[in-house]
């Protein structure tokens, strides 16, 4: 292992523990409005969709370039959602697009 791997990750630690120890370390975090508590609770899962709808739509080619991508995650994606929305069981969606994209790569559709 390099040692610029060691001291970026030291660096990214450094840079992103405060934020995730405010909530441990401020005792008046339940005073906030709760328009902001609200808004705070969702920037963990918006960031964590952010990631994964880069890492279902962005590909890139022979050359390096990116491009977008479209293939049957998207439904997968889209039965999640349905199920979730019908259901209101974010496991079941999940558990229903992880077997429809098992489905198709076993099948070799995908």
């Amino acid at each position: 292992m390099s040692s610029s791997y060691v001291l970026l990750a030291a660096l990214m630690a450094a840079v992103t523990y405060p934020f995730r120890a405010i909530p441990l370390l401020v005792p008046q975090m339940h005073r906030l409005p709760p328009l902001l508590q609200s808004y705070l609770q969702l920037v963990g899962p918006a960031v964590l969709a952010s990631l994964a709808a880069v890492s279902l739509a962005v590909t890139t080619d022979e050359s390096g370039k990116p491009q977008l991508y479209i293939g049957p995650e998207w439904i997968a994606v889209a039965l999640c959602v349905a199920v979730v929305a019908w259901r209101r069981n974010l496991l079941l969606g999940l558990v229903v697009a992880a077997v429809f994209i098992a489905a198709v790569r076993a099948f070799g559709l995908g």
